[in-house]
């Protein structure tokens, strides 16, 4: 784990790979909502968005869970493929199995907050 893990909230923030995928936030997702951050450790936004959407979790206190993949780690390419992502940051939100939302790049604290708002019943 890098430091660009140092701040999370235990339980709410979690990572997942290729082999789990289904299971931790398709499967997850059925009983509340996951966000997905796929990342990279080279990629200076990844970096910036981390501590926001760290903070975004935290403040929803246990509603929305967030699933990080690091992209170049094993086999999880093969999930930015299935979803096709062009660029990371990507940031997937998952509501009962399905996709509600999508964006990518660093994004400002309030503007995530909407983004969840506007696609989940977390207003």
């Amino acid at each position: 784990m890098t430091d660009i893990h140092a701040a999370r909230a235990p339980g709410l923030i979690f990572d997942t790979h290729l082999e789990h995928f289904d299971r931790d936030v398709i499967a997850a997702s059925h009983t509340l909502p996951i966000l997905v951050d796929f990342w990279a450790d080279w990629c200076p936004p990844c970096r910036a968005l981390t501590p926001v959407l760290e903070r975004v979790i935290a403040h929803h206190g246990g509603r929305i869970h967030m699933a990080k993949v690091e992209v170049d780690e094993g086999a999880n390419m093969k999930l930015a493929g299935r979803y096709g992502l062009r660029g990371f940051p990507t940031v997937l939100l998952f509501v009962r199995g399905e996709i509600v939302g999508r964006f990518s790049s660093a994004k400002p604290e309030h503007w995530v907050r909407e983004f969840i708002a506007e696609h989940t019943d977390l207003g």
